[in-house]
This record gives C-alpha cells, sequence and structure tokens, in this order.
C-alpha cells in the first residue's frame, strides 16, 4: 500500500465462513454528564517526502472520486443521521491523543486508542474518509518479509467482543460494498479491502467496547463506548499498514467511530492539526464533544467561522464544504462556479487523510498562475511532483508571499498561513503546495492547508467551525 494512504481501496467486503468467536452481550451505556475527557495529538518528525506524499494523494483522490460516484448512485431518497439513533448526550466531552505520523514515513495522524475488555492500546490512523475501524488482529501478519505486527488485538481476551454475521443488515446493507455471501448461517460478516497499489487487508467484523479517558473529574476517570463497530484484520499487504495497527473512522457514517462517539458525547468531534513539520513533542487533541477549546464552546469571536457542513448521501462518508471563492491578495480568481459544486460533479471536502490539498483543474490552474505571478522574481527548480519550485535562497527582502484566501459559504473565510499552500520542499527551496485533480472531480482540502487550525465537525446542527490556534498546550 502507498505509505500513509489508508483509503486508497476499492472496498469489497464479503461474507466468508469463519468460526464466530465467543460473543459476550453488551449493554447499553450509562449516561455521562458534566465530565470531558482529551486525546492528546502528537507530531512526529518529518520524515516523508514529499514526492512520496503527492503519489499516495494522487491515489487517494482517485478512491475519494470512485467512492463519491458510487454514493451518488446509492443515494437514498430518506436519508437519516448516523448520530440520531443513540442520542446526543449533552455538555460531555472526551478526547483521544494524536500524533503526526511523518517519521514513520507517513503524511498521516495517529490516535491511540483503546478497545476491548479488558482494553488494549493501540495507535490508529485518524481519517475522516474511512467508515471502518478496524485494528491488526492475533494471528495478524503481513504476506511480505516484513516482521509481524508488534501490538495486535487479541478478540478471544475481550469479554466484550461479538462477531457481526453475513446474514445481518449490517453487512448486508449498512457496511459499504458488503456482498453478504453466506455459506452458512453461522458465517461471520468478512472483509477484503483491496487497495490501489494492490496492498490489501483482510479479516473479519464484529462489534466491541473502547475505553476512553474522562476529564473533567479524577484523572482516573473512564468511560465505555460499548457495540462499536471493529474490524479484526488478520491478513493484510503493503507497507502502509506497518506505520500503524489500524484505521480510526472518522467519516460520517452509521458504522464509524466518529458518528458513533459524537452520538454520545455533543454531536460533534473536533481536532487541532500542529504544523506538519513540528518536533515530535508537540501536542494537540482529537475531541469528541463541546471540549472547552472547541469553537463552539467558546465566547462568540470574529476569528471564529462556520459554514454549513454537507453531510448528504452524495458525499458520505466524507465532509463536504461550498466554497465561494478563492482570492489571491485579496482578488477573486476566475474559477467556474461549478467547480464548487455538488450537484455538478464537483464540490469540496476537507479530509484529514490527504497531506497536500488537490483542487479541480480549473481551479488549479486559476491558483497556481496567480500565485506564480507574483513569485516571477524568483528562479526557479525542478522538482518532481510539483509544477512550481522556487530557489528561494535568492529571495529578495521585499518579495512577501501573496496571500491565499478560501471564502466558504456563509462567508466564513479559511486564510491558512503562508507555510500551508507555499512549502518547504528541500533545503533551500520552496513550492506552490497543491495538486491538479481531474474536472469534473472533487477538490480536496489536505491536512496541510488545515494545520495550525482547529476544525468542529457539529453534526447534530450540521456546521464546520474553524479559527487559528497554534493547537499546541
Amino acid at each position: 500500500m502507498a505509505r500513509g494512504r489508508v483509503l486508497l481501496m476499492a472496498v469489497v467486503l464479503i461474507g466468508l465462513a469463519v468460526a464466530a468467536a465467543a460473543a459476550s452481550g453488551v449493554g447499553r451505556s450509562r449516561a455521562l454528564r458534566g465530565k470531558s475527557a482529551r486525546l492528546q495529538l502528537l507530531p512526529a518528525a518529518p520524515g516523508a517526502s514529499l514526492a512520496e506524499r503527492a503519489r499516495d494523494d494522487r491515489h487517494r483522490h482517485a478512491y475519494i472520486s470512485a467512492r463519491l460516484a458510487v454514493s451518488r448512485r446509492r443515494r437514498r431518497a430518506v436519508e437519516t443521521s448516523p448520530s440520531s439513533a443513540a442520542g446526543a448526550v449533552a455538555a460531555s466531552a472526551f478526547a483521544m491523543p494524536l500524533s503526526s505520523g511523518a517519521y514513520t514515513g507517513t503524511g498521516q495522524y495517529f490516535v491511540r486508542f483503546r478497545v476491548g475488555t479488558p482494553a488494549q492500546p493501540f495507535v490508529l490512523i485518524a481519517d475522516t474518509g474511512s467508515d471502518l475501524t478496524w485494528v491488526k488482529c492475533r494471528g495478524a501478519a503481513p504476506s511480505t518479509s516484513s516482521p509481524a505486527p508488534a501490538r495486535v488485538f487479541r478478540p478471544g481476551d475481550s469479554k466484550t467482543w461479538a462477531p457481526i454475521p453475513c446474514s445481518s443488515e449490517t453487512c448486508k446493507s449498512t457496511i459499504p460494498f458488503s456482498l453478504a455471501n453466506c455459506s452458512s448461517s453461522t458465517a461471520s460478516c468478512s472483509y477484503d479491502y483491496r487497495y490501489n497499489d494492490d496492498s490489501a487487508a483482510r479479516g473479519v467484523v464484529g462489534t466491541d467496547s473502547a475505553t476512553v479517558a474522562l476529564s473533567g473529574g479524577r484523572s482516573d476517570q473512564k468511560a465505555k463506548l460499548q457495540g462499536l463497530v471493529l474490524g479484526c484484520t488478520t491478513a493484510y499487504d503493503g507497507q502502509g499498514f506497518e506505520a500503524s495497527d489500524g484505521v480510526l473512522s472518522l467519516g460520517y457514517s452509521n458504522i464509524s467511530f466518529a458518528s458513533r462517539a459524537a452520538a454520545r458525547f455533543g454531536g460533534r468531534f473536533s481536532y487541532c492539526l500542529v504544523d506538519h513539520l513540528a518536533p515530535r513533542n508537540a501536542t494537540s487533541y482529537l475531541t469528541f464533544g463541546a471540549g472547552p477549546d472547541a469553537p463552539s464552546s467558546s465566547a462568540p469571536s470574529s476569528a471564529t467561522s462556520r459554514t454549513p457542513l454537507l453531510l448528504d448521501g452524495r458525499v458520505r462518508p466524507f465532509y463536504a464544504v461550498t466554497v465561494d471563492a478563492i482570492t489571491v491578495d485579496g482578488v477573486a480568481l476566475d474559477i467556474p462556479a461549478e467547480v464548487w459544486d455538488v450537484g455538478s460533479n464537483g464540490g469540496t471536502i476537507i479530509d484529514s487523510g490527504t497531506s497536500l490539498t488537490v483542487l479541480a483543474s480549473p481551479a488549479y490552474k486559476a491558483v497556481v498562475a496567480a500565485l506564480s505571478k507574483q513569485l516571477a522574481g524568483l528562479p526557479r527548480v525542478t522538482m518532481d511532483p510539483f509544477d512550481y519550485c522556487y530557489n528561494w535562497t535568492a529571495r529578495g527582502g521585499d518579495l512577501a508571499v501573496p496571500k491565499l484566501a478560501v471564502q466558504f459559504a456563509g462567508s466564513a473565510r479559511l486564510e491558512p498561513p503562508a507555510k500551508s499552500y507555499v512549502i518547504d520542499a528541500a533545503p533551500g527551496v520552496k513550492c506552490i503546495g497543491v495538486q491538479e485533480g481531474a474536472w469534473p472531480g472533487v477538490s480536496v482540502i489536505g491536512n496541510i492547508l488545515q494545520q495550525e487550525h482547529l476544525w468542529e465537525f457539529d453534526l447534530t446542527n450540521r456546521w464546520l467551525r474553524f479559527r487559528q490556534t497554534r493547537c499546541t498546550q
């Protein structure tokens, strides 16, 4: 698998006849009020080459486009909110430690996750484009000569693990692309994820409990999130899986961790991504519920923006927003309106699993033309995969980086720092850090453009809120 990319997959879920693991009943979660918990985000030292990240982003963009095409074909006339079944619990929250995976050669962020009873700790990729959480399981092994994983989930040791039958509605329709060809009434719902670069993950789907640490009370206060859909991977291919223990699904789906956790904790989640080049000990958090630092928890301020969050079936499990314009030094660029229209096979999604922002071709050409025009005084440098790179050591003291801004619906305005779109590519070399995507096609705001902003996904009220911050404590 291309390193750092989790969702570059053509997913096939098939029902295989496997022995069902012993199941224990899942009790109802008791209400938690007035407490909060935090998941720490820890960025790692930079180690991935930009060429590799760009290649991985192109694979991921191809997957996103294919997935959206399927979503549009399968869109239901009547849709329900993934969080509606459980009912949101107000005034409660929890958070999870999150860290940059750059030191492993990926452009992802890792989250610390505990699952099973008793709880077993793992490091998963936090992915807003995934709707199935999975971990490497006991007996998991790569098909290559790579060493066996150091951490594995042992379902037999978990009192709360229960396989999902392939004959169930969850396997047949709720889990995307499930074929659920049951060979017997006891067969479990199994998956075989096939990725664009011939990597794969195979295993069985079940439910189990996750343990989260609450804040706002005693330091040892914990809570159980029960009945979470979990993939137990027993075989995998690809280097991308060697750096983590699996995937934490933050997509908008009935089975995703994000939707299930948000349903219990305030109907929302938020994350703050530190600079992707920050030292490994810089920390931030992935928070579920209205945490104290979330934009919705703060007093009204001009520093906090919000724009409608598009959650309909055309974009699931991704989070889409409407872009009204992109400006450079205050001048709106000439970009056709249909580029930003989901109904015209365009649109824009916010994605934690893509590093470099990908713009549909008309938008890309307008942006790089405007930026490169004002950087024309610098010597050009050839550096794959970017079209516009510059010898920054030749920069005069009076040459300022043009100011890029993204104007969203509802007057929300993202003004990223210059380092998020004119990025360091090599010593003394900077490049315009966006990639060209196909048109018609979706544009993707990647995690580098999101860095040093706090982003809150309000699933209940369908708002995306954000504000600029350094993210560190």
